[in-house]
């Protein structure tokens, strides 16, 4: 990653993103309270965001009603990427082409496809800002999609 005044480019972003297994995502709830939720993700050089979930859990529930979601992601050190996004449950070649991308970032994903009620959701960027302030540096960079 770069440091001191180096600009982040959206291949920083990408690389950080895909070295991480979890993120932090924030939904909202039909009555607008918030909700979080540990989930593991992959991510598209596109910076999509993808990760599955079940019909039955708060999150699904909350992106019916909802689709604005935020992520957190990479907490060790003092480098992250906050991201705000649209999420959608994609269907047809879009859903295989999405489900291989985290099949081979999450190969025991497919076992998941057995479950009752197992979904891929997809979350596309709207906002990311990308922090550093490892060793006292101040390294912010902001995109907007």
């Amino acid at each position: 990653m770069p440091d001191g005044e180096q600009r982040v480019t959206k291949l920083d972003v990408y690389e950080f993103l895909n070295a991480q297994d979890l993120a932090v995502l924030g939904t909202l709830s039909r009555s607008l309270v918030p909700q979080t939720a540990l989930v593991a993700f992959a991510v598209t050089p596109g910076l999509d965001v993808i990760f599955d979930t079940v019909k039955s859990s708060r999150k699904y529930a909350n992106l019916a009603g909802h689709t604005k979601v935020s992520l957190v992601a990479g907490w060790t050190g003092e480098v992250t990427v906050q991201y705000e996004g649209e999420a959608e449950e994609p269907d047809g070649d879009a859903r295989e082409r999405y489900r291989e991308i985290y099949f081979t970032r999450f190969p025991d994903g497919r076992e998941r496809l057995s479950w009752p009620g197992i979904v891929h959701i997809v979350v596309h960027p709207k906002w990311i800002r990308y922090s550093d302030f490892n060793g006292g540096s101040r390294l912010i960079e902001e995109f907007r999609f």
